[in-house]
């Protein structure tokens, strides 16, 4: 069901200075900070030849992304990111075989269809699903 890895997101208590160590010291090429309002982020995407890292900054008190780095000030892996050639067929699979998704799906920050699975049922591991382009 699963395809390839789209991205690994971290979660980082100060996104500009987490751009600048992935674009300078890693000589990585990052791309420009994209608020998210109703996800609560700003993310940054680095692009790496087979995969992307996505750097994520609360957008406001109310952000998921605040509360994970209350428990963990300097950031860490938030999530990996998965992607599936349909997220309703997806979707309709995962609940059949018991796994709980945090809400509906959503659009996410490539424009496609997104949805996140509880880390209880994944290892401890925050799951995004996003739907693979055509």
């Amino acid at each position: 069901m699963i395809g390839r890895l789209n991205h690994v997101a971290i979660a980082v208590p100060d996104l500009r200075a987490a751009a600048a160590t992935y674009a300078g010291t890693l000589g990585a090429e990052v791309g420009p900070p994209t608020p998210l309002p109703e996800h609560g982020v700003t993310v940054v995407f680095v692009r790496l030849p087979n995969t992307a890292i996505e750097l994520l900054e609360p957008l406001g008190e109310a952000s998921p992304i605040a509360a994970f780095l209350a428990k963990a000030p300097s950031g860490g892996i938030h999530h990996l990111c998965y992607e599936v050639a349909d997220i309703a067929a997806a979707a309709a699979r995962l609940e059949a075989d018991g796994a709980r998704i945090l809400g509906p799906a959503k659009i996410g920050a490539h424009g496609r269809p997104v949805l996140f699975l509880h880390p209880k049922d994944f290892n401890g591991t925050l799951i995004e699903l996003e739907e693979a382009a055509p």
